[in-house]
């Protein structure tokens, strides 16, 4: 249960270049989506359904593996999915695409399932963000969970 982001594969060698200057001297855009990713984290920890509301678009798209979701599905199972107790981001790398973006990075996510089994899950993920009137919105999100 990643909650949530995914598509648009678009993003060339001469966009990975650009990521990795942007590495070494974060964009305003940059900062602003590696913020709102750790707030997804922390979103999905405190299950704050209000905070994803409003950043998911009204036409969000998320798969994981064989499962696609749309933004109510996607916040029904954090509301009333798996409780993560622990949540956080690494090696992110932001491709910016001007009034969009696409975010890639590993998830983990730790807790106790609905059958009341803990796990440690991480997640390669994808993230799609545009720009709409003046905020970023995820528009589409992919999780793969790596296996152990």
């Amino acid at each position: 249960m990643r909650p949530i982001l995914a598509l648009l594969l678009f993003a060339i060698a001469g966009a990975s270049a650009g990521a990795q200057i942007a590495a070494r001297r974060p964009t305003a855009t940059t900062r602003a989506l590696v913020d709102l990713e750790n707030a997804w984290a922390r979103g999905v920890v405190q299950r704050d359904t209000a905070m994803f509301e409003r950043m998911l678009d009204p036409k969000f798209v998320y798969t994981e593996d064989a499962a696609v979701m749309d933004k109510a599905a996607v916040i029904k199972s954090i509301r009333d999915g798996d409780r993560v107790t622990d949540a956080s981001n690494a090696d992110m790398v932001v491709y910016d695409h001007g009034e969009a973006a696409i975010v890639t990075g590993i998830l983990r996510l730790r807790g106790v399932g609905t059958d009341r089994r803990r796990f440690d899950r991480r997640y390669r993920f994808t993230d799609v963000w545009m720009r709409k009137n003046g905020d970023w919105r995820i528009v589409a999100a992919q999780d793969y969970l790596i296996p152990r």
